[in-house]
């Protein structure tokens, strides 16, 4: 991937700073927080969701600094599947490649879906998969068109999002001290984050949950798959990390003491969003309309993140030869086209949620999605912790290092016993077992496949330097 650059068919370095920094924050603001908030503290109460996004965060920030030391030493739109191939071995990097495009992909289905429920609120007549069709159409010209105009409709999407957070914090603790009256209830103050209701089902419910504060989090990592596209990596990428990383926890974190404080637990669900519910009761006018419209957008604005991951994706695993060399290719507009018309030909498959849709299957799909992201956080923490071994063997001075990861090798191998012990504890779920199952089955399968299959080129690898 590193001589890549020197190579015609090249990606445009066409995203701005602004651009990156709504695409990282704009990936991690959409179903997980407007739709699955409420589902983790009905779950687990109160305190366990607090408890469980803060440790969450504390994840999503260890993954973050291991991406960032390796994004700008190796700006690459392989990324962490590039990472893993050069500093693990290659057969980590195409196992660890393909379930994260299969997990990014069917995501990206699911929000089609998601998407065309939700218009049945102004359009009741007209089918779901209408509206999924029209609006894959609608993503896929604007990826295919170019990069800046993928970058640019993320960015709209997404700082419209961010608006409506605000303004739901605003609101949230305004209607939390009587400041704004709500329809049918009294200011709630704090009487539901009282001690007896924050652990409704005990403490270890909190591990069982923590997936889906994962699948909230995923998309963080977009960060590093857009640092080939981007201008200026070496000094954008940490700025990126910085603003980011604090306001994605912010917002979680208040959203979840704001929903807390006001529903009790029983009350919050998974069908139904509480942020538009919150809306309604705070008497303001069109506000369930207005808030279907921005979880609307959040949740195109995921699809269209995940279209871009798995599209760039592709396109770095052809051209080390871990997808067939057609998706390696690129469009006059310098755009990975048949690798995108491939995500969205896998996505469509994920439109099928909207026959049998129900909670179980809810469940399933964030399951097999926030498995495959742990995984890759996994992957990034231990590539980070071998790519600093090999830079210190070849000779590398740490303090040369643009980015450096502080405290290594803790934090590399902090994140990645927290990771397991989330998929252990996953195993103690039986609704989740079914996802960590398939989840670590086909990442033996394809781990397995690449390696007998190529056991010669994979051993040559892992004794490589580290500039070859």
């Amino acid at each position: 991937m590193v001589e890549q650059e020197g190579q015609k068919n090249q990606l445009n370095r066409s995203m701005k700073r602004r651009h990156l920094f709504m695409l990282s924050l704009g990936g991690v603001i959409g179903t997980g927080l407007f739709l699955n908030a409420g589902y983790t503290i009905n779950q687990a109460g109160a305190g366990g969701a607090l408890i469980g996004y803060l440790f969450g965060g504390l994840i999503l920030y260890l993954v973050m600094v291991c991406l960032g030391e390796l994004a700008v030493y190796m700006p690459v739109t392989g990324s962490f599947q590039t990472y893993a191939s050069k500093f693990i071995s290659p057969s980590a990097g195409f196992s660890l490649g393909w379930m994260y495009f299969i997990g990014s992909a069917a995501t990206a289905g699911v929000e089609f879906t998601a998407a065309g429920i939700l218009m049945q609120r102004w359009f009741p007549d007209i089918s779901v998969w209408i509206w999924c069709a029209i609006f894959i159409l609608l993503l896929f010209l604007l990826n295919a068109l170019t990069t800046r105009g993928f970058a640019e409709a993320e960015y709209w999407f997404s700082g419209i999002k961010v608006l409506a957070v605000i303004f739901f914090i605003i609101i949230g603790f305004g209607a939390i001290f009587g400041i704004i009256p709500l329809a049918d209830r009294p200011a709630p103050f704090m009487e539901h984050l009282a001690p007896k209701g924050l652990f409704p089902a005990g403490i270890a419910i909190v591990f069982v949950t923590m997936m889906n504060v994962i699948f909230s989090y995923q998309g963080s990592e977009l960060i590093g798959i857009a640092a080939g596209e981007s201008e200026d990596p070496q000094k954008n990428i940490p700025r990126a990390i910085r603003n980011v990383l604090f306001r994605i926890i912010i917002f979680y974190i208040a959203s979840i003491i704001i929903l807390s404080a006001i529903f009790p637990t029983k009350e919050l669900g998974l069908l139904e969003s509480p942020f538009v519910t919150l809306m309604d009761m705070a008497g303001i006018p069109f506000a369930p309309d207005i808030m279907n419209f921005v979880i609307l957008t959040a949740i195109l604005s995921v699809g269209n993140s995940c279209i871009y991951a798995s599209t760039r994706l592709l396109w770095a695993m052809a051209h080390d030869g871990m997808a067939p060399k057609v998706f390696g290719k690129l469009s006059k507009r310098k755009v990975p086209f048949t690798a995108l018309v491939f995500t969205m030909i896998f996505s469509l498959l994920s439109l099928l949620t909207s026959v049998v849709a129900a909670d179980t299957v809810f469940v399933l799909l964030m399951s097999i999605a926030g498995i495959s992201v742990t995984i890759s956080w996994m992957g990034i923490a231990l590539s980070q912790f071998m790519f600093r071994r090999k830079y210190i063997q070849a000779g590398g001075k740490v303090e040369d290092l643009k980015y450096k990861v502080p405290f290594y090798p803790l934090i590399p191998l902090i994140c990645i016993i927290f990771c397991v012990s989330i998929l252990v504890f996953l195993a103690f779920d039986p609704t989740q077992l079914t996802g960590l199952l398939i989840g670590l089955g086909f990442l033996l399968t394809t781990y397995s496949f690449y390696y007998f299959k190529n056991r010669k080129s994979d051993k040559a690898s892992t004794n490589n330097e580290i500039g070859a």
